[in-house]
Formats: structure tokens, C-alpha cells, sequence
């Protein structure tokens, strides 16, 4: 993939008729940017390899940091980010966006959550305390770094009290045993649901797909056939491609397959062509059609560290001793971020739905339907409805995986 340069959007003050702008569609574009060059330098770094970020977990951590940061520490999330977390009207659209996409009374279940874990002993801010304490699901942990085998653990108990049914796996920390150790901030997210337009057990089969190295693996396979809102669309390098959107329950979230119609067409070109005009183009350009529609079964698990990934994006100061500024956490000695981790989990299957008794290879033979078969690499990303919000975003490289 192409090097990505990260722009800066400031948000500008402007005045319409009604003597304001529309503040909460900026922000949404600018929080869609951060989530896609996010992606990109995680998509970079795990070329070829099947991925998946929860960007607004990420977001919901470096906003909180922002709230203690100060300096130069300040700017930097600001710059990357967007936004300026003490005002008010961005505070309120944050938290009114985090209730929208974790509110599961229609279907969707949606649990996104960070903490910041403290070494224990130091006086905190009590501005920073009550911040904390009102912002989303986020929680302050007091702990003790000179104690490795114990702070994981405490690390990976409350991963599990995060995530539905303790499906968490273990995070490991590459310096908790650090005697200089004082913050590490840990995020996680977790999405589950039942798909809109049901697929069935008994239509799936083994089917081929063909990787980019052009090994063909039999893999499970799911059909289904239903009226799916379609698009071709062509990149600048004039790359053809296909967008599928497939609804959750309650249509609040949906998936969005993005696959290559050329199958020489490698995804990391299509990667470095995602923006947040272009998802929004894809959005709401598709037209509803009956298709034919075979989607591989995929379970994907990604571990980050951001400290690898965030200095792309402008924020480095956080992670130095010797720069990093947070007293608007304490202003007792010098706070600075040694870990910052980032997982994210999806699983795709037909769980949920009733089978209909007809087999995949069947019906394809009786239908005349357009068909879309994501029988390659492809490109997926799990957009909220209402807000536009990108909850997940990735490929798949291998099903089997």
C-alpha cells in the first residue's frame, strides 16, 4: 500500500442563515476520516492478513486522554482527532453517538468500552476524576506495574467483564514489568447480531476462494437469495468494484462487502481510495435489487499496539517521559502512556436463523438473479445507520484463518 499522509481537518467556525453550521455533520465526517486512516496504517503495517478495528474504541480512549492532556500532548490529539474535547456541543454529540450505537433494544448488540489503568499511590485529578466517570463506558483502575503477573491479570479481568458471555482472550503486555511504568490505556469491542435477510444453515457449502497468491481453498460458504441494495462503482486507477450492503436485525447496522471485480486487482488499492466521501457515496448510491448473494463464513480477532500505529497520525508526545503532558491527570510527576492495546473481534456465520431446506447449488441453477460472490479477498466495514459511525472496519484475506 501506497504511504499515507494524514491531513489535519479543522473544524472552522461558519455562519448560515440560522447564524450556525451543522457542527454535528463536520464532526461525523472528521470522526469517519480518523476511523479509515486509522484502518489504512493498520491495513499497511498487516499487509495480506485478515484485519479488523474498531475504530470508535480507539476514538473513545484518545478522547478521554484528551480530557488530561495539555501542551503540545493536547494538540496533537486534537489535531488527530478533530476536535476539542472540553466543548461542550462535542462532548454532547460524542455521547449521544456512543448511546445511539450501543443502544440494543432492536437487535444489534454493541459493547464498547477502555480503561485506564493507574499506577496506584499518585493523587489524580478530581476535574479529571469526574470527567472519566461521565464519559461513555470508560473506567479508571488503579494498579500496581511493579507487579507484572498481577496487573495482566487485573487487565484481562476486566476485558472479559467487557465483553458479552467473557469471550475475551488474554492481552499480553510487552512492558508491564517496567519499573518506569506508570499508564496504559486498554479498549475493546464487541459487536453481535443476526443478520436482517436470514441466511440458512443447510444452503451453506464448501465453496472455492482464491487468496492473492492464487492458492484455492474449499471454504464454508453462505447463500442466500434476497433483495440487497448493489452498486459497481470504479476507483480512480479505474479498478472496478461491487458493494453489497447487508443489514443487521432492526436495519440500525449493516454490513458493507466491497469486493474486486477483478480478481488481479490487489485490495491495498482499493484500501488507499476509502475516505469518508467515498463511503458516504457508496452509502447511498446502491440501488435495490434481487441477488444472488454467497458470503464466506469469517472469524476475526486483531490485537494492535497503538504505539506503533498513532505517532502515523501526528501523536507521539504521549508516549515520551520526557514530553508527554498530563497533569490535567496529576500534576504529581510525569505521566505518560507505556501501553496502549487495542483489540477488536467479529464473527460472521448464519447463528440465528432458520433453515430453509435448499441447498446453495440448487438454487443458483434455478435463478436468474444477478449474483455477487465474495470469492476472493475482499474489503467489509459495519457502518451505524443513523450516525454514519464506522463500528468495524477490515478484509479478508483468508476465511480460513
Amino acid at each position: 500500500m501506497l504511504p499515507l499522509v494524514f491531513t489535519v481537518l479543522i473544524l472552522c467556525s461558519c455562519f448560515l442563515n440560522d447564524g450556525s453550521c451543522d457542527l454535528y455533520d463536520e464532526l461525523r465526517e472528521l470522526k469517519t476520516e480518523f476511523d479509515i486512516s486509522l484502518y489504512q496504517q493498520l491495513a499497511e503495517l498487516e499487509n495480506r492478513t485478515n484485519l479488523i478495528v474498531a475504530p470508535a474504541s480507539v476514538a473513545l480512549s484518545l478522547g478521554l486522554l484528551q480530557f488530561g492532556a495539555q501542551g503540545n500532548t493536547f494538540t496533537q490529539l486534537e489535531n488527530a482527532l478533530g476536535y476539542n474535547i472540553h466543548d461542550p456541543r462535542v462532548q454532547e454529540f460524542l455521547h449521544a453517538e456512543y448511546e445511539d450505537m450501543t443502544n440494543s433494544s432492536q437487535g444489534p448488540v454493541v459493547q464498547l468500552a477502555c480503561a485506564l489503568f493507574v499506577q496506584a499511590g499518585g493523587h489524580l485529578s478530581p476535574c479529571f476524576i469526574d470527567h472519566m466517570a461521565l464519559w461513555a463506558n470508560s473506567s479508571l483502575q488503579k494498579t500496581n506495574f511493579s507487579e507484572p503477573n498481577r496487573t495482566a491479570s487485573q487487565i484481562n479481568e476486566w476485558l472479559t467483564s467487557n465483553t458479552e458471555g467473557g469471550e475475551a482472550d488474554c492481552i499480553y503486555l510487552d512492558t508491564v514489568d517496567s519499573p518506569l511504568n506508570q499508564m496504559a490505556v486498554v479498549s475493546t469491542m464487541y459487536f453481535k447480531s443476526i443478520w436482517q435477510e436470514k441466511f440458512s444453515f443447510k444452503d451453506t457449502q464448501f465453496l472455492p476462494f482464491t487468496t492473492a497468491e492464487g492458492i484455492t481453498l474449499e471454504v464454508p460458504t453462505m447463500y442466500q437469495m434476497a433483495e440487497v441494495n448493489y452498486g459497481q462503482f470504479h476507483a480512480p486507477s479505474l479498478e472496478q468494484l461491487s458493494v453489497v450492503e447487508l443489514p443487521y436485525l432492526g436495519e440500525r447496522v449493516s454490513m458493507f462487502v466491497v469486493l474486486p471485480n477483478d480478481r488481479r486487482t490487489s485490495l491495498s488499492l482499493l484500501e488507499s481510495h476509502l475516505s469518508s466521501n467515498v463511503i458516504t457515496l457508496w452509502a447511498n448510491s446502491l440501488k435495490r435489487m434481487k441477488m444472488d448473494v454467497f458470503l464466506p463464513r469469517f472469524r476475526i480477532q486483531s490485537r494492535f499496539d497503538l504505539k506503533v500505529v498513532l505517532p502515523a497520525l501526528g501523536i507521539t508526545d504521549m508516549f515520551d517521559p520526557t514530553k508527554a503532558d498530563f497533569k490535567g491527570i496529576s500534576d504529581q510527576g510525569s505521566l505518560y502512556i507505556s501501553e496502549a492495546i487495542h483489540k477488536a473481534k467479529i464473527e460472521v456465520t448464519e447463528k440465528g436463523t432458520k433453515a430453509s431446506g435448499a441447498t446453495a447449488m440448487v438454487l443458483l441453477k434455478r435463478s436468474r438473479s444477478p449474483i455477487f460472490k465474495a470469492d476472493r479477498p475482499f474489503l467489509f466495514f459495519l457502518r451505524h445507520t443513523n450516525t454514519g459511525s464506522v463500528l468495524f472496519i477490515g478484509r479478508v484475506t483468508n476465511p480460513s484463518e
